[in-house]
């Protein structure tokens, strides 16, 4: 009895050795497994960007488009119908188009050669620029009806400034960039350029800054956005070059200059403006536009009938989609939901929707003549900083 006594006593503490053993081990690799997982680096702090004063902040220091996802439109256009206008530069027309039947619906007489529509910095109006006529006209997107036109010399394309303060006319023959009021187009400061043929800019990621193709004598500019000065000038390295559509990268990195005789994009360091480098993408590269989730950007070749689509992750070119008739492709914009490219055909007297995720075309619409900087509206964005649409 005793000696049975004693060998259950030995085999419990035994047992309760094993436990306390076992008890242990699983408390080392649970300890092991929190302390594993207290190692996984926190999320790195984005530093925020110390904008121009009167900007709108920035939402993320790592994409500048961040405000514009898809269908993520603003409180003051949410009520405005989807519509693509198209303004015929030969015709002296707008074709307006729903984007849902591909049908145009209206066509409103505007001035003479207009050449871009562009979205107002508070998105309330769509201005037509009628570059030979020397006047503006209003457009209502809520109502789509235009309004009185308003005297402007020259207006070959228009920016508004981040903050908001001041309209830029891209006077491309006066060899000028005049600064405005962005309601009533009062002339606030003129800008003489020693460049020729200013027509189009996009702004740095603070927006500090912002760099200006010169098609005419193939240069770009650097301006300060407070200052109202070009601070820098430069000749692009190839003979001929005629720059054309920029766009900033989402990370506010490197600007992208499309060049229709160079036949690529130019990409160039803002902030340094050092000598940029060419990135053939097509005969006649023209237009630029960025994807609603920041990933891509569609490249409208000209003068072959493509569009070259280029991953900013990657670097480099991954897909050319080809129109199947052929045609000139040349400005335009993204739909509201991210999913079609709408784009002129300039030299045919037509319009191409295509799909983003495929490249397929979807309508080849019938327009005026000589269609050119087509604005698609709404689009997602806080504000606009002109041209077809650049929304931040």
């Amino acid at each position: 009895m005793h000696r049975h006594l004693v060998k259950s006593a030995l085999v419990v503490g035994a047992a309760l050795a094993c436990l306390a053993a076992c008890g242990t081990q699983g408390g080392e690799r649970t300890s092991e497994a929190r302390g594993t997982k207290a190692a996984v680096p926190a999320p790195r702090e984005k530093k925020p960007v110390q904008g121009l004063p009167g900007m709108p902040p920035v939402l993320d220091p790592e994409d500048v488009y961040a405000a514009d996802r898809p269908n993520k439109l603003s409180p003051a256009v949410k009520d405005f119908p989807s519509r693509v206008y198209v303004p015929n530069t030969e015709s002296d027309t707008v074709s307006v188009i729903d984007p849902k039947t591909y049908e145009i619906i209206e066509t409103i007489p505007v001035g003479r050669q207009p050449q871009h529509v562009v979205p107002s910095w508070d998105l309330k109006t769509l201005w037509v620029n009628n570059n030979r006529g020397h006047t503006l006209t209003p457009i209502d997107p809520k109502t789509g009806k235009a309004g009185k036109e308003v005297r402007v010399h020259d207006p070959y394309n228009l920016y508004f400034t981040p903050h908001g303060k001041y309209a830029v006319v891209m006077a491309s023959l006066d060899r000028e960039l005049v600064f405005r009021d962005p309601h009533t187009m009062e002339r606030k400061k003129t800008v003489p350029v020693s460049c020729y043929g200013v027509n189009h800019a996009d702004f740095s990621l603070d927006g500090r800054y912002f760099i200006v193709s010169c098609e005419f004598s193939g240069e770009l500019l650097k301006v300060d956005t407070e200052k109202m000065k070009v601070v820098g000038q430069q000749r692009l390295p190839f003979e001929g070059a005629m720059p054309q559509d920029v766009k900033v990268s989402p990370d506010g990195k490197k600007f992208y200059i499309a060049d229709m005789m160079a036949h690529g994009m130019w990409v160039l360091d803002g902030d340094k403006f050092t000598e940029p480098t060419l990135m053939p993408t097509g005969k006649g590269c023209h237009g630029l536009y960025v994807s609603r989730d920041s990933r891509e950007m569609y490249v409208s070749n000209r003068g072959e009938g493509t569009i070259s689509v280029f991953d900013f992750t990657q670097d480099k070119l991954t897909k050319k989609w080809q129109l199947p008739d052929g045609g000139s492709p040349d400005m335009g914009g993204v739909s509201a939901d991210g999913k079609v490219l709408w784009l002129s055909g300039r030299y045919d007297a037509e319009v191409y929707a295509i799909d983003t995720r495929t490249g397929t075309q979807l309508a080849r619409i019938p327009v005026g003549s000589g269609p050119h900087g087509l604005a698609v509206y709404p689009q997602p964005g806080r504000y606009s900083l002109g041209h077809t649409g650049i929304f931040r």
